[in-house]
Protein backbone atom coordinates (compact mmCIF):
# COMPACT_ATOMS: atom_id res chain seq x y z
CA UNK A 1 0.00 0.00 0.00
CA UNK A 2 2.83 2.12 0.61
CA UNK A 3 4.32 2.01 -2.81
CA UNK A 4 1.49 2.52 -4.23
CA UNK A 5 1.08 6.06 -2.54
CA UNK A 6 4.09 6.84 -2.90
CA UNK A 7 4.05 5.89 -6.80
CA UNK A 8 1.23 7.84 -7.50
CA UNK A 9 2.30 10.79 -5.39
CA UNK A 10 5.65 10.74 -7.54
CA UNK A 11 3.50 10.61 -10.65
CA UNK A 12 1.22 13.21 -10.14
CA UNK A 13 4.19 15.78 -8.93
CA UNK A 14 5.50 15.34 -12.89
CA UNK A 15 2.88 16.09 -15.55
CA UNK A 16 0.92 13.15 -16.31
CA UNK A 17 -0.53 14.45 -19.27
CA UNK A 18 2.93 14.53 -20.38
CA UNK A 19 4.73 11.38 -21.92
CA UNK A 20 8.38 10.28 -20.30
CA UNK A 21 11.46 11.80 -22.02
CA UNK A 22 14.69 9.73 -22.05
CA UNK A 23 16.34 12.00 -20.28
CA UNK A 24 14.62 14.13 -17.81
CA UNK A 25 15.76 17.39 -16.89
CA UNK A 26 17.22 18.00 -14.17
CA UNK A 27 15.79 21.07 -12.83
CA UNK A 28 12.55 18.88 -13.12
CA UNK A 29 13.56 17.16 -9.99
CA UNK A 30 12.07 18.67 -6.63
CA UNK A 31 13.11 17.10 -3.26
CA UNK A 32 10.42 15.78 -3.26
CA UNK A 33 10.83 13.55 -6.12
CA UNK A 34 14.33 12.88 -4.24
CA UNK A 35 12.79 12.36 -1.19
CA UNK A 36 10.23 9.35 -3.09
CA UNK A 37 12.92 7.93 -5.22
CA UNK A 38 15.03 7.43 -1.95
CA UNK A 39 12.16 5.46 -0.05
CA UNK A 40 11.11 3.43 -3.62
CA UNK A 41 14.89 2.34 -3.77
CA UNK A 42 15.09 0.86 -0.19
CA UNK A 43 11.89 -0.16 -0.22
CA UNK A 44 11.32 -1.84 -3.50
CA UNK A 45 14.41 -2.54 -4.70
CA UNK A 46 13.55 -5.24 -7.18
CA UNK A 47 11.34 -2.96 -8.71
CA UNK A 48 14.59 -0.98 -10.13
CA UNK A 49 16.16 -3.57 -11.71
CA UNK A 50 17.84 -1.40 -14.54
CA UNK A 51 21.94 -0.22 -15.27
CA UNK A 52 23.41 2.83 -15.29
CA UNK A 53 24.67 4.00 -18.48
CA UNK A 54 27.29 7.27 -18.65
CA UNK A 55 27.09 10.08 -21.42
CA UNK A 56 29.15 12.69 -21.76
CA UNK A 57 28.33 16.13 -22.95
CA UNK A 58 29.73 19.55 -22.73
CA UNK A 59 28.53 20.70 -19.91
CA UNK A 60 29.05 17.80 -17.94
CA UNK A 61 27.88 13.90 -16.98
CA UNK A 62 24.09 12.94 -18.00
CA UNK A 63 23.14 9.47 -16.43
CA UNK A 64 20.53 7.91 -18.70
CA UNK A 65 18.81 4.09 -17.45
CA UNK A 66 18.36 1.19 -19.51
CA UNK A 67 16.76 -2.18 -18.48
CA UNK A 68 19.62 -5.22 -17.48
CA UNK A 69 19.46 -8.52 -20.04
CA UNK A 70 18.85 -11.40 -18.05
CA UNK A 71 21.20 -14.53 -18.66
CA UNK A 72 18.48 -15.78 -21.70
CA UNK A 73 18.98 -12.15 -23.59
CA UNK A 74 15.36 -10.78 -23.08
CA UNK A 75 14.61 -7.61 -21.41
CA UNK A 76 13.20 -8.16 -17.75
CA UNK A 77 10.56 -6.26 -16.25
CA UNK A 78 8.05 -6.76 -13.29
CA UNK A 79 4.47 -7.40 -13.50
CA UNK A 80 2.33 -6.16 -10.82
CA UNK A 81 -0.51 -9.13 -11.18
CA UNK A 82 -2.13 -10.59 -14.30
CA UNK A 83 -3.70 -7.93 -16.10
CA UNK A 84 -4.11 -7.34 -19.93
CA UNK A 85 -1.54 -5.64 -22.68
CA UNK A 86 -2.42 -2.20 -22.19
CA UNK A 87 -2.14 -2.51 -17.78
CA UNK A 88 1.24 -4.07 -18.67
CA UNK A 89 2.27 -0.71 -20.97
CA UNK A 90 1.41 1.18 -18.17
CA UNK A 91 3.21 -0.61 -15.52
CA UNK A 92 6.19 -0.68 -17.85
CA UNK A 93 6.01 3.57 -18.57
CA UNK A 94 5.99 3.83 -14.72
CA UNK A 95 8.97 1.46 -14.12
CA UNK A 96 10.62 3.72 -16.69
CA UNK A 97 9.71 7.25 -15.09
CA UNK A 98 11.08 5.35 -11.54
CA UNK A 99 14.93 4.43 -13.14
CA UNK A 100 14.90 8.12 -14.93
CA UNK A 101 14.43 9.88 -11.82
CA UNK A 102 16.67 7.73 -9.82
CA UNK A 103 19.14 8.04 -12.41
CA UNK A 104 18.76 11.68 -12.74
CA UNK A 105 19.10 12.15 -8.51
CA UNK A 106 22.13 9.97 -8.75
CA UNK A 107 23.60 12.84 -11.21
CA UNK A 108 22.42 15.33 -9.10
CA UNK A 109 24.46 13.86 -5.77
CA UNK A 110 27.85 13.37 -8.11
CA UNK A 111 27.68 16.76 -9.70
CA UNK A 112 27.22 18.77 -6.35
CA UNK A 113 29.48 16.24 -4.81
CA UNK A 114 32.29 17.36 -7.53
CA UNK A 115 32.02 21.09 -7.83
CA UNK A 116 31.46 21.56 -4.22
CA UNK A 117 33.96 24.03 -2.90
CA UNK A 118 36.03 23.79 -6.39
CA UNK A 119 34.20 26.32 -8.24
CA UNK A 120 34.84 30.18 -7.29
CA UNK A 121 32.83 33.21 -8.14
CA UNK A 122 33.59 35.80 -10.88
CA UNK A 123 36.47 37.33 -10.80
CA UNK A 124 36.79 41.54 -11.25
CA UNK A 125 38.97 42.54 -14.12
CA UNK A 126 42.33 44.04 -14.31
CA UNK A 127 44.26 46.90 -16.05
CA UNK A 128 47.04 48.93 -16.26
CA UNK A 129 48.05 51.87 -17.96
CA UNK A 130 49.62 50.37 -20.62
CA UNK A 131 46.63 48.68 -21.54
CA UNK A 132 43.75 50.08 -23.32
CA UNK A 133 41.12 47.68 -22.57
CA UNK A 134 40.65 45.92 -19.45
CA UNK A 135 41.21 42.09 -19.43
CA UNK A 136 38.68 40.30 -17.84
CA UNK A 137 40.38 36.91 -15.57
CA UNK A 138 39.38 33.52 -16.67
CA UNK A 139 37.13 31.81 -14.06
CA UNK A 140 38.81 29.32 -12.59
CA UNK A 141 37.17 25.91 -11.85
CA UNK A 142 40.27 23.68 -10.66
CA UNK A 143 43.11 23.97 -8.57
CA UNK A 144 45.17 22.82 -11.93
CA UNK A 145 44.03 25.80 -13.94
CA UNK A 146 45.23 28.13 -11.15
CA UNK A 147 48.60 26.72 -11.57
CA UNK A 148 51.17 28.69 -14.00
CA UNK A 149 54.04 26.55 -15.83
CA UNK A 150 56.99 26.93 -15.03
CA UNK A 151 58.31 27.87 -18.33
CA UNK A 152 56.40 31.34 -17.64
CA UNK A 153 58.03 31.72 -14.17
CA UNK A 154 61.64 30.63 -15.10
CA UNK A 155 63.11 33.87 -16.00
CA UNK A 156 62.03 36.14 -12.62
CA UNK A 157 64.21 37.91 -11.41
CA UNK A 158 63.09 36.83 -8.55
CA UNK A 159 60.05 34.10 -7.08
CA UNK A 160 60.35 35.45 -3.35
CA UNK A 161 57.66 37.97 -2.87
CA UNK A 162 57.13 39.31 1.03
CA UNK A 163 53.79 39.97 2.23
CA UNK A 164 53.34 43.05 4.97
CA UNK A 165 49.74 43.24 5.83
CA UNK A 166 48.37 46.91 6.87
CA UNK A 167 46.85 48.37 10.39
CA UNK A 168 45.22 45.78 12.76
CA UNK A 169 45.93 42.77 10.87
CA UNK A 170 48.62 40.24 10.73
CA UNK A 171 50.41 37.79 8.55
CA UNK A 172 46.98 35.66 8.79
CA UNK A 173 45.08 37.72 6.27
CA UNK A 174 47.31 36.50 3.26
CA UNK A 175 46.45 32.70 3.63
CA UNK A 176 44.70 32.32 0.21
CA UNK A 177 47.39 34.38 -1.28
CA UNK A 178 50.05 32.68 -0.10
CA UNK A 179 48.08 29.71 -1.02
CA UNK A 180 47.72 30.90 -4.69
CA UNK A 181 51.08 32.07 -5.11
CA UNK A 182 52.85 28.86 -3.92
CA UNK A 183 50.55 26.85 -6.53
CA UNK A 184 51.97 29.39 -8.93
CA UNK A 185 55.65 28.29 -8.20
CA UNK A 186 56.28 31.79 -6.03
CA UNK A 187 58.08 31.67 -3.05
CA UNK A 188 55.73 33.60 -0.42
CA UNK A 189 56.68 35.07 2.73
CA UNK A 190 54.00 36.95 5.15
CA UNK A 191 55.62 38.57 8.03
CA UNK A 192 54.15 39.97 11.44
CA UNK A 193 54.71 43.66 11.85
CA UNK A 194 55.30 44.16 15.47
CA UNK A 195 52.56 44.30 17.92
CA UNK A 196 50.58 42.67 15.11
CA UNK A 197 49.57 39.01 14.60
CA UNK A 198 50.84 36.51 16.92
CA UNK A 199 53.94 39.04 17.80
CA UNK A 200 54.28 39.54 21.57
CA UNK A 201 54.94 42.92 21.96
CA UNK A 202 52.28 45.48 23.57
CA UNK A 203 50.91 47.60 21.00
CA UNK A 204 50.72 50.69 23.29
CA UNK A 205 54.78 50.23 23.26
CA UNK A 206 55.13 49.97 19.74
CA UNK A 207 55.88 54.06 18.96
CA UNK A 208 57.46 54.90 15.69
CA UNK A 209 57.67 53.73 12.55
CA UNK A 210 61.40 52.03 12.56
CA UNK A 211 59.84 49.86 15.54
CA UNK A 212 56.65 48.72 14.01
CA UNK A 213 59.06 47.41 10.67
CA UNK A 214 62.02 46.08 12.51
CA UNK A 215 60.47 42.35 11.43
CA UNK A 216 61.35 42.90 7.56
CA UNK A 217 63.80 45.39 8.04
CA UNK A 218 65.53 42.60 9.65
CA UNK A 219 64.27 39.99 7.11
CA UNK A 220 65.57 41.71 4.33
CA UNK A 221 69.28 42.69 6.50
CA UNK A 222 68.95 38.49 6.49
CA UNK A 223 68.79 38.45 3.15
CA UNK A 224 71.84 37.00 0.96
CA UNK A 225 73.23 40.04 -1.04
CA UNK A 226 72.35 38.16 -4.03
CA UNK A 227 69.38 37.84 -3.21
CA UNK A 228 66.13 40.58 -4.33
CA UNK A 229 62.44 40.34 -3.30
CA UNK A 230 59.31 41.94 -4.17
CA UNK A 231 57.83 43.71 -1.64
CA UNK A 232 53.40 43.64 -1.59
CA UNK A 233 52.27 46.08 1.41
CA UNK A 234 48.57 46.57 2.04
CA UNK A 235 47.20 49.54 3.38
CA UNK A 236 49.13 51.30 5.79
CA UNK A 237 51.51 48.48 5.53
CA UNK A 238 52.69 50.64 2.23
CA UNK A 239 54.20 53.10 4.72
CA UNK A 240 56.45 50.19 5.60
CA UNK A 241 57.58 49.40 2.06
CA UNK A 242 58.38 53.08 1.62
CA UNK A 243 60.23 52.84 4.51
CA UNK A 244 62.47 49.73 3.52
CA UNK A 245 62.85 50.93 -0.04
CA UNK A 246 64.67 54.22 1.62
CA UNK A 247 66.66 51.84 3.68
CA UNK A 248 67.06 48.65 1.57
CA UNK A 249 66.53 49.85 -1.73
CA UNK A 250 69.64 47.25 -3.43
CA UNK A 251 67.40 44.00 -2.08
CA UNK A 252 63.45 45.08 -3.33
CA UNK A 253 63.48 43.78 -7.23
CA UNK A 254 59.82 45.66 -6.84
CA UNK A 255 57.23 47.02 -3.91
CA UNK A 256 53.81 47.06 -4.47
CA UNK A 257 51.32 49.35 -2.95
CA UNK A 258 48.12 47.51 -2.43
CA UNK A 259 45.37 50.27 -1.73
CA UNK A 260 48.48 51.39 0.33
CA UNK A 261 49.87 54.35 1.92
CA UNK A 262 52.38 55.38 -0.66
CA UNK A 263 52.86 58.71 0.27
CA UNK A 264 55.55 61.11 -0.37
CA UNK A 265 58.77 62.83 1.24
CA UNK A 266 57.31 64.65 4.44
CA UNK A 267 54.16 63.43 4.71
CA UNK A 268 52.56 61.09 7.00
CA UNK A 269 50.69 57.55 6.06
CA UNK A 270 47.90 58.83 8.51
CA UNK A 271 47.42 61.84 5.83
CA UNK A 272 45.85 58.92 3.46
CA UNK A 273 42.80 58.44 5.74
CA UNK A 274 42.26 61.91 6.36
CA UNK A 275 39.32 62.11 4.37
CA UNK A 276 37.85 59.30 5.97
CA UNK A 277 38.61 59.99 9.66
CA UNK A 278 38.98 63.79 9.76
CA UNK A 279 42.78 65.38 10.46
CA UNK A 280 45.19 63.90 12.54
CA UNK A 281 44.97 66.86 14.67
CA UNK A 282 41.25 66.32 15.72
CA UNK A 283 41.28 62.23 15.47
CA UNK A 284 43.43 62.41 18.75
CA UNK A 285 41.61 64.79 20.13
CA UNK A 286 37.47 63.48 19.99
CA UNK A 287 37.85 60.13 17.95
CA UNK A 288 35.83 57.65 20.27
CA UNK A 289 37.93 54.43 18.87
CA UNK A 290 41.28 55.76 20.60
CA UNK A 291 42.83 53.69 23.14
CA UNK A 292 44.94 55.03 26.10
CA UNK A 293 47.45 52.74 26.88
CA UNK A 294 49.48 55.07 29.43
CA UNK A 295 46.69 56.64 31.20
CA UNK A 296 43.82 59.17 30.02
CA UNK A 297 46.31 61.87 31.53
CA UNK A 298 48.65 60.63 28.38
CA UNK A 299 48.53 61.07 24.75
CA UNK A 300 46.96 57.99 23.02
CA UNK A 301 48.96 55.23 21.92
CA UNK A 302 46.20 53.25 19.56
CA UNK A 303 43.25 53.17 18.02
CA UNK A 304 40.80 50.37 17.60
CA UNK A 305 37.75 50.21 15.33
CA UNK A 306 34.65 48.90 16.69
CA UNK A 307 33.26 45.79 14.68
CA UNK A 308 30.62 47.31 12.70
CA UNK A 309 33.12 49.81 11.37
CA UNK A 310 35.38 47.50 10.62
CA UNK A 311 32.76 45.78 8.32
CA UNK A 312 31.72 49.05 6.51
CA UNK A 313 35.29 50.07 5.88
CA UNK A 314 37.18 47.15 5.32
CA UNK A 315 34.92 43.93 4.47
CA UNK A 316 32.02 46.08 2.25
CA UNK A 317 32.45 42.74 -0.44
CA UNK A 318 33.94 40.26 1.48
CA UNK A 319 33.28 36.53 2.22
CA UNK A 320 31.22 36.21 5.57
CA UNK A 321 34.09 33.49 6.78
CA UNK A 322 37.14 35.92 6.41
CA UNK A 323 35.01 38.73 8.36
CA UNK A 324 34.71 36.19 10.94
CA UNK A 325 38.38 35.24 10.87
CA UNK A 326 39.01 39.03 10.91
CA UNK A 327 37.27 40.00 13.60
CA UNK A 328 39.15 37.29 16.24
CA UNK A 329 42.52 38.28 14.44
CA UNK A 330 42.83 41.97 14.22
CA UNK A 331 44.41 43.86 17.05
CA UNK A 332 44.50 47.57 18.16
CA UNK A 333 46.38 50.17 15.72
CA UNK A 334 49.95 51.51 17.03
CA UNK A 335 49.20 55.28 16.29
CA UNK A 336 53.02 55.96 16.61
CA UNK A 337 53.71 54.64 13.62
CA UNK A 338 50.78 56.22 11.23
CA UNK A 339 51.30 59.53 12.76
CA UNK A 340 55.54 59.67 12.09
CA UNK A 341 56.47 61.85 8.91
CA UNK A 342 58.56 60.01 6.51
CA UNK A 343 61.93 61.01 5.28
CA UNK A 344 61.93 59.74 1.49
CA UNK A 345 64.59 60.54 -1.06
CA UNK A 346 65.33 60.50 -4.93
CA UNK A 347 68.23 58.60 -4.54
CA UNK A 348 67.06 56.12 -2.87
CA UNK A 349 63.15 55.46 -2.69
CA UNK A 350 63.02 57.25 -5.45
CA UNK A 351 65.04 54.83 -7.77
CA UNK A 352 62.88 51.77 -6.39
CA UNK A 353 60.43 50.09 -8.81
CA UNK A 354 56.62 50.78 -7.79
CA UNK A 355 53.50 49.75 -8.80
CA UNK A 356 50.29 50.45 -7.27
CA UNK A 357 46.75 48.59 -6.98
CA UNK A 358 43.76 50.38 -6.71
CA UNK A 359 40.67 48.26 -5.28
CA UNK A 360 37.61 50.49 -6.94
CA UNK A 361 34.97 49.17 -4.58
CA UNK A 362 37.08 50.72 -1.11
CA UNK A 363 35.17 52.39 1.14
CA UNK A 364 38.31 52.90 3.80
CA UNK A 365 40.76 54.35 1.02
CA UNK A 366 38.23 55.91 -1.59
CA UNK A 367 39.00 55.06 -5.58
CA UNK A 368 39.37 58.92 -5.54
CA UNK A 369 41.94 59.25 -2.84
CA UNK A 370 43.97 56.01 -4.55
CA UNK A 371 43.73 58.20 -7.56
CA UNK A 372 45.25 60.99 -6.06
CA UNK A 373 48.36 59.35 -4.65
CA UNK A 374 48.91 57.85 -8.30
CA UNK A 375 48.64 60.92 -9.03
CA UNK A 376 50.73 63.18 -6.80
CA UNK A 377 53.61 60.20 -6.46
CA UNK A 378 53.63 58.45 -10.09
CA UNK A 379 54.61 54.81 -9.55
CA UNK A 380 55.95 52.64 -13.00
CA UNK A 381 52.64 50.92 -13.38
CA UNK A 382 49.28 50.95 -12.24
CA UNK A 383 46.37 47.88 -11.67
CA UNK A 384 43.09 47.80 -11.02
CA UNK A 385 40.31 45.73 -9.22
CA UNK A 386 36.73 46.16 -9.94
CA UNK A 387 34.25 44.60 -7.03
CA UNK A 388 37.20 45.04 -4.25
CA UNK A 389 36.80 45.87 -1.09
CA UNK A 390 39.82 47.34 1.25
CA UNK A 391 40.53 43.62 1.72
CA UNK A 392 41.28 41.90 -2.24
CA UNK A 393 43.17 38.85 -0.74
CA UNK A 394 39.61 38.12 0.79
CA UNK A 395 37.27 39.69 -1.76
CA UNK A 396 39.24 39.16 -5.01
CA UNK A 397 42.16 36.60 -4.15
CA UNK A 398 41.99 35.64 -7.79
CA UNK A 399 42.56 39.00 -9.32
CA UNK A 400 44.94 40.02 -6.87
CA UNK A 401 47.19 36.90 -7.72
CA UNK A 402 46.83 37.81 -10.83
CA UNK A 403 48.29 41.06 -11.42
CA UNK A 404 51.12 39.51 -8.89
CA UNK A 405 51.91 37.25 -11.08
CA UNK A 406 52.10 40.08 -13.93
CA UNK A 407 53.84 42.70 -12.05
CA UNK A 408 56.35 39.67 -10.81
CA UNK A 409 57.23 38.91 -14.49
CA UNK A 410 57.60 42.45 -15.89
CA UNK A 411 61.20 42.85 -17.11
Amino acid sequence: MLFERLRSSFLYSFNSHSPPSPNLPLHTLTPTHVLIIIILFYTQPTSLNFTLKFQSFDMGNRFSCKSKDNHNGSKSSRRFGGGNRSQRKLQSDEELLHLQALSLAIQHHQSSQRFEGSMSRRIGSTSSRRRSNPVSDPAVNAPKQQKQSPEVLENLETKKIVLIHGEGFGAWCWYKTIALLEESGMIPTALDLTGSGIDLKDTNNVTTLEEYSKPLTDYLQNLPEDEKVILVGHSSGGACVSYALEHFQKKISKAVFLCGTMVSDGQKPFDVFAEELGSAELFMKESKFLIHGNGKDNPPTGFMFEKQQMRGLYFNQSPAKDIALAMVSMRPIPLGPIMQNLSLTKEKYGAGRRFYIQTLDDHALSPDIQEKLVRENPPEGVFKIKGSDHCPFFSKPQSLHKILLEIAQIA
